[in-house]
């Protein structure tokens, strides 16, 4: 305990120093912070390329890339909030830049360890709720209150450009059952955004098109639960006084978002998709959209779980949705750390086995996540959809010692369908 208090000490004089160091960055910015247990990145990069729309130049931090105007990289870190003050120095570059706006996915280790300390958010978005990480917070609702110090933070520094006041907003996904939690927080406006309104009129694997708010809208990315992510971009553009038409425009320049339902195309048969979900919650929305597309079809679900002690409980669990929801599942290693392997694999599969898998036949063990993607190509049959999960745009595979394998899914999953293709 007194190790961690230490620790988190340590963070917060760095992160206060830095706030100084770098000219206290956030004052100069319109802040946005995203929060939730899924979809936050997804949701940050609508977000980004809606404020793109207005003309300003927008900056973005998230556990999938970073932009800094018209710069964009991939998040090479394998951390969503960066730290030892980095997040300072990257909202000091977008000052310089030029920018108006930085949209930073604020995750709850961020702000456990201070890292949201001086970002002076003006406008706080929750997308949902779940128990991941919920063991390293010490419960669901120490987990649940963390993630509400975002909100808390609207109560920072007022800021005035152009002579006048920005409105401190906060934006909450009034289907989850938590959202009454986070809108309770004090704020200038308080917007409850109701995916659930929202109208799908077509959706195939190039993306959606639907109404909201009596205005029809389209996002070039698949996957029904990026609806959920699109509405939460659409509230902040109508929070910032954007025209409908301008966000409708923001909204369809995403034409992909790296990691998330990204298709693998190698000229193969069937359908190849690599995306972050790593949780309950996220693998429910995932397969359940992977069978819009599948039809009649296979759906073929590649899953892991971190090890390090991490989320152990929600292992089973995740199990039992592939189990249920896909018709093969394979468990592989995503990052064991220094836990066996084989062991994090045979919890998640004592779930796939509670919805009626069976070993060897619909159900499959190979830890090498190499040899299981081979696996999966191997089982897949014309017009299937094969998903590797769990690790996105994750740069490398943590095992025991402290190795880091690099590693890229996508880079992966196209070398081997070339090989097959050969």
């Amino acid at each position: 305990m007194l190790k961690q208090k230490l620790n988190e000490l340590k963070h917060y004089l760095i992160a206060v120093a830095t706030y100084w160091y770098y000219g206290r960055p956030s004052r100069k910015l319109i802040v946005v912070g995203v929060t939730g247990t899924k979809g936050k990145s997804s949701t940050c990069r609508f977000i980004a390329s809606v404020l793109e729309a207005t003309g300003h130049k927008v900056g973005l931090l998230t556990t999938v890339e970073f932009q800094i105007a018209e710069k964009r990289w991939l998040n090479d870190k394998k951390m969503t909030m960066l730290g030892l003050g980095q997040i300072h120095k990257m909202l000091r570059d977008m000052v310089t830049a030029g920018c108006r706006y930085a949209v930073v996915e604020t995750s709850s280790e961020g702000i456990a360890q201070y890292r949201h300390y001086g970002l002076n958010y003006d406008i706080a978005v929750f997308t949902n709720l779940g128990t991941e990480h919920s063991e390293r917070h010490g419960g669901f609702e120490n987990l649940k209150s963390a993630k509400g110090k975002l909100f808390k933070s609207l109560q920072s520094f007022r800021k005035v450009f152009g002579g006048q006041t920005v409105q401190k907003i906060s934006i909450v996904n009034s289907d989850d059952e938590h959202a009454p939690f986070y809108a309770q927080f004090t704020a200038d406006k308080r917007i409850q955004a109701r995916p659930s309104s929202a109208k799908i009129k077509n959706s195939d694997a190039s993306g959606i098109e639907f109404d909201y708010s009596s205005y029809g809208y389209r996002i070039n990315v698949a996957g029904e639960f990026n609806v959920i992510n699109a509405v939460l971009a659409i509230e902040v553009g109508k929070s910032q006084g954007m025209p409908d038409d301008k966000i409708a425009q923001g909204l369809a320049s995403v034409k992909e978002i790296a990691g998330r339902m990204e298709f693998i195309k190698a000229g193969q048969n069937f359908t190849v998709i690599v995306d972050y979900a790593h949780e309950p919650i996220s693998l429910t929305a995932l397969f359940k959209s992977l069978r819009a597309l599948a039809k009649d079809k296979k759906i073929i679900g590649v899953i892991g779980s971190d090890g390090g002690g991490r989320d152990v409980g929600k292992r089973s669990k995740m199990g039992e949705v592939a189990g249920r929801l896909c018709d093969i599942v394979i468990v592989t290693d995503v990052n064991c750390f220094d836990e066996d392997a084989t062991q994090i694999a045979e919890m998640l599969a004592s779930g796939a086995r509670s919805a009626g898998k069976i070993d060897n036949q619909n159900l499959f063990i190979e830890v090498d996540r190499k040899r299981a993607f081979a696996l999966s190509y191997l089982l897949a049959k014309v017009g299937d959809v094969v998903v590797f999960t769990a690790k996105g745009t994750e740069p490398v595979i943590c095992v025991s010692g402290g190795v880091k394998i690099p590693w890229d899914d996508r880079q992966v999953a196209r070398e081997l369908l070339l090989k097959i293709k050969k």
